[in-house]
């Protein structure tokens, strides 16, 4: 991989262990960018379970301020990123519509974080998935996935909409860049780092 993000070597190494694995899930709502993401960043062949959304699901899944959505998730992706020597993080992403929500219970256990990616346009649908991942306990940071022709908007009218925490991190990405997934991914780590030291 070209782009090789740094992390302190020490940051969660267990005694004894030469490599330390980080569980860390890629969450939002559906259709928000968490397969690019994940394909973007990963140094493996990600595991992807997309499938092809038929007419069935039109009455179920909400493809208002969708654009161009014609497969969807339907168990999770999986990819894996080496930050350093010793640090190794195993990104998990879950699937976004609701009635697959009872799989993000199994797919947290385990999880130092979450990344919530947003959809600028569409911050009421990530409401239910702030919620979620506070209700499993994670500390996560918000990465605003931005789509093309969307308007930019200042993180502190963001955060004011999400009603964040202050030390909630909140940074802007773009799925399709490997840099700027990878600057996300390290802002999270970099919280879990200062939550770790602060506890």
């Amino acid at each position: 991989m070209a782009f090789a993000p740094s992390l302190d070597d020490t940051a969660y190494i267990r005694d004894g262990a030469t490599q330390t694995p980080v569980k860390i899930l890629v969450v939002g709502h559906f259709a928000v960018g968490k397969t690019t993401f994940i394909g973007t960043i990963s140094e493996i062949e990600p595991l992807s379970t997309e499938e092809t959304m038929t007419q069935v699901s039109a009455s179920v899944d909400d493809l208002k301020g969708v654009r161009g959505k014609s497969t969807t998730t339907v168990a999770m992706d999986f990819g894996r990123l080496t930050l350093s020597d010793r640090v190794v993080l195993y990104l998990f992403g879950t699937p976004g519509q609701q009635r697959f929500v009872q799989l993000w219970e199994d797919m947290a256990r385990g999880a130092l974080g979450a990344l919530i990616l947003v959809d600028p346009e569409r911050l009421a649908d990530s409401f239910p998935v702030i919620d979620l991942i506070e209700h499993y306990g994670l500390d996560y940071a918000i990465a605003v996935n931005r789509f093309d022709g969307t308007p930019e908007h200042e993180v502190e009218a963001l955060r004011q909409a999400l009603d964040l925490l202050d030390d909630t991190p909140v940074v802007t990405c773009d799925a399709r860049d490997e840099k700027s997934s990878a600057d996300a991914l390290i802002t999270l780590v970099q919280h879990l780092l200062d939550r770790k030291i602060r506890n």
